[in-house]
């Protein structure tokens, strides 16, 4: 319970492929005993966060305390989705100790924090606190940087270039909204880049906000949680540039499934992953392959020219072994040279 004596909420957000789900799972392995309930809000058809963290096997933290919003991002479906989620893990017997929110890397995180002064919520939870993962090593490579002097060059190169980049608008609310800001994959950056990547973001949040720099999701729980900022209350004073505009929506984003039975190898499926997120210009690729002659579940994790894979666990027994991975990318992403390059990973 926070000082309130509500329950706390910590609302996760950050661009795609930042650490999200790597952080929550290094904190529900070392949980302490809290009773954690998450909502993970996906982009795509398929659930591989729920899927990863279903597998943490921490016993406070079981199958039915984490709940997937998949009907589309939860800053925009907060009435339909988000809320009667909340009234349900609150009408529990036993509600858990904290609340923990994962975010499309889409999501806008300050329509979620307004609806935590609906009537029904309010009386009972708080926002302890907004948490922003900043992908350290993307920035450092120009890929999600905020530089006007850069952005202007783009526009002198490309005419047809709209004003507004929404990347652009995604990255300033979600450092504008923060609480604690994560530089993570740190360890990929020198550090006289790193302090230089700092000070930039530092002059782009509120007053008071911190950063801390991790490795691999890992941080102390007592540095994540505990914050007691009850966002909620100022709510006013996490400025948007969409404060203006009644809602938001997220055509400039195009996604899709890929699907497959068991690749021949899983080291050359990543290395053909790799290769197809340079050369089609994809923001995010995540999912789980199955592997001839191998027992467990292959997880696939890209962004940007990093692509990680590791065995999870072993396909159950009623449990189908095939390949499927979401694909993310901008406004006119075009599914068929992608899906003719993956696909040879089955040859």
């Amino acid at each position: 319970m926070s000082q309130s004596g509500k329950i706390p909420a910590t609302v996760i957000t950050g661009f795609l492929g930042a650490g999200k789900t790597t952080l929550i799972r290094n904190l529900l392995e070392n949980s302490g005993g809290r009773r954690f309930a998450l909502i993970i809000n996906e982009f795509g058809d398929v659930g591989v966060d729920r899927e990863i963290l279903k597998e943490c096997g921490v016993e406070s933290c079981g199958e039915d305390d984490i709940v997937e919003l998949a009907n589309g991002c939860i800053c925009c479906t907060v009435a339909d989705d988000f809320l009667p989620t909340m009234t349900k893990l609150l009408d529990r017997d036993s509600p858990p100790d904290h609340i923990i929110i994962e975010t499309s890397g889409l999501a806008l995180p300050k329509p979620l924090v307004k609806a935590f002064n609906w009537p029904d919520i309010r009386t009972r939870v708080t926002v302890d606190g907004v948490v922003t993962l900043i992908d350290a090593d993307a920035v450092n490579r120009g890929r999600f940087a905020t530089d006007e002097v850069a952005l202007a060059e783009q526009r002198a190169k490309d005419p047809s270039l709209d004003h507004d980049n929404p990347l652009e608008e995604l990255f300033e609310d979600q450092l504008q909204c923060a609480d604690l800001v994560l530089l993570t994959k740190s360890d990929l950056v020198d550090p006289a880049q790193l302090n230089t990547i700092q000070t930039d973001l530092d002059s782009r949040v509120r007053n008071g906000v911190r950063f801390v720099r991790i490795q691999h999701g890992r941080i102390d729980a007592s540095v994540l949680l505990g914050v007691q900022a009850g966002a909620e209350d100022d709510i006013d004073a996490r400025p948007s540039v969409h404060d203006s505009e009644p809602e938001h929506d997220h055509d400039d984003f195009d996604s899709f499934v890929f699907k497959g039975q068991e690749v021949q190898d899983g080291d050359k499926l990543a290395a053909i992953v790799g290769t197809a997120m340079e050369k089609h210009d994809i923001l995010r690729l995540k999912g789980f392959a199955a592997v001839k002659g191998k027992a467990m579940r292959l997880v696939i994790q890209a962004v940007g020219p990093r692509v990680q894979h590791y065995y999870d666990r072993p396909w159950r027994d009623n449990e189908p072994r095939n390949t499927q991975l979401v694909v993310i990318g901008e406004k006119g992403l075009s599914s068929a040279p992608i899906t003719s390059d993956l696909e040879t990973a089955f040859d």
